[in-house]
Order: C-alpha cells, then structure tokens, then sequence
C-alpha cells in the first residue's frame, strides 16, 4: 500500500466528502472451519464467537495468556461451521500460529487463506452510490459490520460493510486475479463522484479522527484491552474458558496505571508517537498517535498518560496549559478532549 498517491491532505478529504479506494490486499485472511469451529473460536478468541451469526461480524482481539494483546482482528461468519479472520498484515504468521495451535483439538481447522484474497476498500459518504451501479447486491440491506456473498464488476465477491476509516464504507474479498479489474471499474464509476484512490497516509490520519486504535501504537503486547479503553471488547462472562482469561479477569478489578486519551494542540506544532507528555512539565505519558487533523484543522494526538493527571487536567479546566506535549524540547500545550474526534452523521 503506498503512502500515498499525490496529496495526503486531498486523499484524506475525499474520503469525509466523497469517496476514496484503498488496496488492502496485504491484510492477511485465516479461514477456521469445522463443527467446532464456533467453540474452538470462543476459546481463542476474547469476542463471543458462536453468538455472531452468519453473515455478520465483530470486532474482537486475540490475546496471549497474560492479557496482552498479539493483534486487532475482525472475525466474519461466514456460515454456521466456517468464519473469516482478518489480520494485520504485520501480525498475520503469529495470529495463524496462535489460532493453529488454540483450534487443534476442538473439531476446527485453520487454514492460511491471505494469497487466495486481494481486499480492496471504498471509503466516504457516496461510496454506496458509487458500488451501487456495480452488483446487484442490495447496499442498503447490507448492514454495518455485515458480509455477504456478491458479485462485484462481474467478479465473485465477499461485500462487507466494515472500514478504518470512520466513514460508512465497504470492504470487498476477491480473488487475485479479479483485483485489478475491480479496482478499475471502480475507478471509472466514481469519476464524477470525487473518487480518489487512497495511501496509508490518509488512511492512518482517517482512523486518527476516528479513534481508532492502530497496533504498535495504542495496541501491543505489553499492553490489555481495558488499558486502551476497550474493556468492551473482553466477554469474561461468555461460557466457557479462553486464552487470558484469568489474567484479565484480574486486570478488569485492578486500578489502572494509564489512561488513553485525546489531545488537541493549542498551537500548530503536531505531537507525533512517541513524544513525552507533561503535567506541570513533568512527564506524565506518551503520545502513541499524532497528526494534523485535515478535517478539524488542528493537531490531534492519542496518548496514554497517568490517570492522575488525566483527572486533574480535566476537573480545572487546565486554564494555565499545565498539560503539554514536549515537541523538540518545547512544551506545547494542549487540552484532553473525548475520543473519537470525529464522529459521522449516521446513514439514512
């Protein structure tokens, strides 16, 4: 996927006014199958997989023994005995291990399924209007975080109504060999509709806006869930036992010793990963994400920064810029504000 395509900020754009095209075919895709393929699911995974039902899908991670987390996935049932996991790309060889080995012995089978797919994305508000005139599938009986078998530009599809970006979207499995025409005649529909196609750039500032969390960044192996503000995501109380579930069910009690949190800039300069935060110019945390904002038009950021001061920036009203960022030695303040930044209006 490359950075981008011409400009960033323009790319960015015409996914929250218009529409963008993305190639994800780097994700990576794991099939799990078999008559115990909900179960051995609901034992690898933290989401409650045998309560999805077919043509749906969730959001979900998979974590190792002690609650921190291998990877971000998204978990699409596709029939009663078979689901579709998808990986980040990064992380795809050692998700497929973890779930080979967590499966075996429990009436499922995972298969490394990543070179049988490219994934191609259409992002932003006419997105459906523009797929539209390309299948027969009914777009508005396709629900968010729904999937279902499709023909798309002549070619046989999975069309699922998922996305990072914030943006109501589509995501479309087809074959490799199918990929280069379907990005094409996408490309022809959406002329005259503000169609891009979209780098990495905008589509890392897109979740940015979003609240969305990116693997090694607000997600990783030192870290749980509840640490990144996604303790939702965790069934304790589902049936049954799963990986970690010990330990976070421990985590889930204990008080925390950091917080994930939005910042915006108060001057011009971008906070970027890895930059100290302060609190009275003393470190208090790290920004894990930071980026201009082309749709808010200030910096924004994602830090995990200690709930103390998270409370206390909070309660005063911070009037004196005691929250900061230190930007190449410069303390630039900023002010905690709710995640996600940007929030689209609902679809009709």
């Amino acid at each position: 996927m490359p950075l981008r395509y011409g400009s960033e900020t323009a790319e960015h754009n015409a996914v929250r006014n218009a529409a963008g095209l993305f190639d994800l075919s780097h994700m990576g895709e794991l099939i799990i199958e078999g008559d115990g393929a909900a179960d051995a699911l609901d034992y690898a995974l933290l989401t409650e997989a045998s309560a999805i039902k077919p043509g749906r899908a969730r959001y979900t991670m998979i974590c190792a023994p002690d609650g921190g987390v291998i990877d971000d996935l998204i978990v699409y049932r596709l029939t009663d005995s078979r689901y579709l996991v998808v990986a980040n790309a990064a992380n795809a060889t050692e998700v497929a291990a973890e779930l080979t080995d967590r499966v075996s012995g429990r009436g499922a089978a995972m298969t490394d399924r990543t070179a049988d797919y490219a994934l191609i994305a259409i992002q932003g508000p006419r997105s459906a209007a523009i797929l539209a005139g390309l299948t027969s599938a009914d777009l508005d009986a396709v629900r968010y975080y729904a999937s279902y078998p499709a023909t798309v530009a002549g070619a046989n599809a999975l069309l699922a109504r998922t996305g990072y970006t914030g943006e109501d979207g589509f995501e479309i499995f087809v074959a490799p060999d199918d990929a280069v025409g379907l990005w094409h005649a996408l490309t022809e529909a959406g002329r005259g509709e503000g169609l891009v196609p979209a780098g990495l750039a905008a589509r890392d500032s897109l979740r940015l806006e979003a609240g969305m969390p990116l693997y090694g960044n607000e997600l990783g192996r030192d870290m749980t869930p509840f640490d990144a503000g996604l303790g939702r995501v965790v069934k304790l109380d589902k049936p049954g036992d799963f990986v970690g579930k010990a330990a976070l069910a421990k985590r889930a009690q204990s008080a925390a010793l950091i917080e994930l949190v939005g910042l915006m800039g108060r001057t011009r300069r971008i906070p970027r990963h890895g930059y100290s935060v302060l609190w009275d110019r003393e470190p208090c945390g790290t920004v894990t994400s930071g980026a201009p904002s082309p749709t808010l038009g200030r910096p924004i950021a994602m830090a995990y920064i200690t709930p103390t001061s998270a409370t206390e920036a909070r309660s005063d009203g911070d009037d004196a810029g005691r929250l900061a960022v230190d930007i190449r030695g410069s303390a630039e303040p900023a002010d905690i504000v709710p995640l996600p930044f940007y929030r689209r209006q609902a679809r009709d």
